[in-house]
């Protein structure tokens, strides 16, 4: 398996899917879902992305036990962005839904996965997420999906981590490393919130696979994350007025990319 994230500057940009159907906030139809993931997919390739994850965030309240219908929906969704865009693709299923992720990321032919409660457990606002990455794994192997990197969440925003308060952020990094982790993400406390850079610093220093930041990166400190970290996920500084609910906003993208490709090309 080739790490295509390993000191490689990238910038992954989020779509944040429609509220699928069966959720409380449901009020499109599978082509129209599709049809605003595509433009958004279309819309981050033209102002210069270089990949693209998608997460169903609006399906709130989020359910510990996803459907079958979510996950068949957003590997359909996920086909469809990687076919619009011909960028690289990762997906997330709210909640911890990693190996309905897998199976959906296999499906669609996606590269990457970003997985929740991978190593240790935690209280989130869904629930108790336990640790998941012997099954996981696992599961990867009997599916033939080898070539799907498993990103993971290391102390994750919008949780609890008192059951682990004597684990350090480090701690977690390495056993989610020696877990067989292709990569860990650090987040601040949630969704646009910033991660702290001295965590994310030691966090790098620990492990030998990529480090990613999660939330809060933004065009004012996308240098000081960015000479640290191998690759960044952005959402909200995307989106209209910096609020993730909204759509992707095409200058937003297209400067935030140039500033990016400025700092690539000075040696980051």
């Amino acid at each position: 398996m080739r790490n295509f994230l390993k000191n490689q500057k990238t910038i992954i940009g989020m779509i944040h899917v429609d509220a699928l159907p069966g959720t409380p906030r449901s009020s499109s139809s599978m082509a129209d879902i599709i049809a605003k993931a595509r433009a958004e997919a279309e819309l981050y390739r033209d102002a210069g992305i270089d990949m693209l994850a998608i997460e169903n965030m609006h399906d709130v309240p989020f359910d510990r036990s996803v459907g079958p219908e979510i996950t068949a929906a957003m590997a359909v969704v996920g086909y469809e962005v990687k076919k619009a865009s011909g960028l690289r693709c990762g997906i997330q299923i709210l909640a911890a839904a990693n190996k309905e992720a897998l199976g959906a990321a296999q499906a669609a032919g996606l590269d990457f996965v970003r997985a929740e409660g991978f190593v240790f457990g935690h209280v989130a606002d869904e629930g108790y997420i336990d640790g998941c990455s012997a099954e996981m794994l696992r599961y990867r192997r009997q599916i033939g999906a080898d070539d799907v990197l498993v990103i993971t969440d290391v102390k994750k925003k919008h949780s609890s981590h008192a059951v682990t308060s004597d684990v350090s952020i480090v701690e977690t990094a390495h056993a989610a490393e020696f877990f067989l982790s292709d990569g860990v993400v650090v987040t601040g406390v949630a969704t646009g919130t910033e991660a702290s850079l001295e965590e994310l610093q030691q966090v790098k220093q620990a492990v030998n696979i990529p480090v990613l930041v999660g939330s809060g990166v933004t065009h004012e400190n996308v240098d000081r994350y960015l000479a640290v970290a191998d690759a960044l996920i952005v959402g909200s500084y995307f989106k209209y007025d910096g609020l993730w609910s909204n759509g992707v906003e095409f200058e937003r993208v297209k400067s935030f990319m140039d500033k990016v490709n400025t700092l690539r090309a000075g040696g980051f």
